[in-house]
């Protein structure tokens, strides 16, 4: 087991010593998948006001509400980083064949490259999703510190994520599309868009028994509330101690293995 952890920690102390490696890959890769655009990786925000308009204006039953609006904006903000997250970390390892089999770089820094380039994606939707809030007259209060925090543990957990999701995808190529698939039938079975009903026994399992919940609660209920989601935080912090611990067994055993599988 030490052995495990040392590897695994010699891996990501090399990933963090080559931070420039991966900052820099990640920055090319948003401006090369819209180099040919006209508007560029603004297509990243305007993809964010399509599904926020859709979602706000026309799935919303009855006159339009405000707090609804910061709902689902704040709501698809937070859907799309986990979802980018999650369906993009499955084909990481095979994505990045090339590196992987011609240089020495520790996996962490395609690890980090990817958790990167998500970051830089999301910023562009966080810009659309401050228009939404202005619009719905959001007054900033100090529960928003504890949606601050709720943003910092999703960064934290999302190294781990990746990995665990890149070495899944490694011995079991099917992974990619059974996840894919997957987590666009989550979008709807996580409260994005819509809330406990507790008339609703289906609902309300759904609400209750997903995950995806709880980090969606993190960040929008000090907004959308003013309250601080102390037992979604639990939730979430176990979540993500349990998803490094596997992150770093996995990193430890078969970080040698991929580059003779991918």
């Amino acid at each position: 087991m030490l052995k495990i952890l040392s590897n695994a920690l010699t891996d990501i102390v090399g990933g963090y010593e080559r931070r420039r490696v991966w900052i820099a890959l990640a920055t090319e890769d948003i401006f090369d998948q819209h180099r040919r655009t006209t508007l560029g990786p603004l297509w990243l925000l305007v993809n964010y006001f399509a599904f926020a308009a859709t979602f706000i204006f026309i799935f919303t039953p009855g006159p339009l509400d405000p707090l609804h609006a910061i709902y689902i904006g704040v709501g698809l903000l937070v859907w799309f980083y986990i979802n980018d997250t999650v369906t993009q970390a499955v084909s990481l390892f095979e994505r990045e064949e090339g590196f992987i089999r011609g240089t020495t770089l520790p996996l962490s820094v395609y690890v980090m490259r990817l958790t990167l380039q998500n970051l830089i994606r999301s910023g562009y939707a966080l810009a659309g999703c401050i228009v939404i809030l202005l619009l719905a007259g959001v007054v900033i209060t100090g529960a928003w510190m504890w949606s601050a925090l709720g943003v910092l543990l999703i960064l934290i957990a999302s190294p781990a994520v990746v990995a665990v999701f890149a070495f899944l995808g490694v011995f079991f190529p099917d992974s990619q599309f059974i996840v894919a698939n997957l987590m666009r039938v989550a979008m709807f079975a996580t409260p994005v868009f819509w809330g406990n009903a507790g008339g609703d026994p289906v609902r309300t399992a759904l609400y209750y028994w997903n995950p995806f919940t709880y980090f969606l609660a993190i960040v929008r209920e000090p907004i959308v509330n003013g309250s601080a989601p102390l037992s979604a935080f639990g939730v979430c912090i176990i979540i993500t101690l349990a998803m490094w611990a596997l992150a770093t067994l996995l990193l430890g055993t078969f970080r040698r293995q991929v580059a003779l599988i991918v």
